[in-house]
């Protein structure tokens, strides 16, 4: 794993990558619909891209499709007026879309209701500061006290070591007393 933001950073760009492809399959799918000589409305790009409404609305998107819409219009409106039928069917069109703007507006407000809901009953940060601050302030202490008793072991066990060597010395040198004792007799 990585630092927080070095995953935070990663989210950034996995999401920034995402928005570009939705964005681009928008522009195939309005070069498609220009292509085969469809009519161009929001309610269709989005459809034929597989993306939502509201990014075909976005800046960057909506230019484009605003350029489709008038272009069609400009080849179909001098060869014959619109007929009942053609209103009909920009009704239906309109009554389409403005039943999917309505769909996207109530799950925006409903996402939009739970983040407040989630900010108002989670801990505000201010409030987790400084417990943070007084942990980390702790575990810096705790980290040199663990640092001061590594190195007072490191230097009992150097004194014990001496310690044996000593011991070990002073029995050699009794053995040897013991003995020269025990020959010179």
């Amino acid at each position: 794993m990585g630092t927080p933001s070095a995953r935070a950073g990663a989210l950034v760009a996995a999401r920034a990558d995402d928005s570009q492809k939705k964005r681009q399959r928008a522009l195939d799918a309005l070069a498609e619909l220009e292509a085969t000589g469809e009519a161009v409305t929001f309610p269709r790009v989005a459809r034929t891209a597989g993306v939502s409404t509201w990014l075909v609305y976005a800046p960057g998107i909506r230019e484009h499709v605003e350029a489709a819409r008038r272009r069609h219009l400009a080849v179909t409106a001098p060869k014959a007026t619109v007929a009942p039928a053609g209103v009909r069917a920009d009704l239906a069109i309109a009554r389409e879309e403005i039943k999917v703007l309505r769909a996207e507006r109530d799950k925006l407000a409903r996402r939009l209701r739970l983040q407040l809901g989630a900010e108002i009953d989670g801990p505000q940060r201010a409030e987790l500061i400084a417990p943070v601050a007084d942990l980390e302030a702790v575990n810096r202490r705790l980290v040199a006290e663990r640092d001061a008793h590594s190195s007072e072991e490191r230097t009992y066990e150097r004194r014990a070591r001496e310690l044996e060597d000593e011991l070990t010395a002073a029995r050699e040198s009794l053995r040897r007393m013991i003995r020269a004792e025990n020959t010179g007799r």
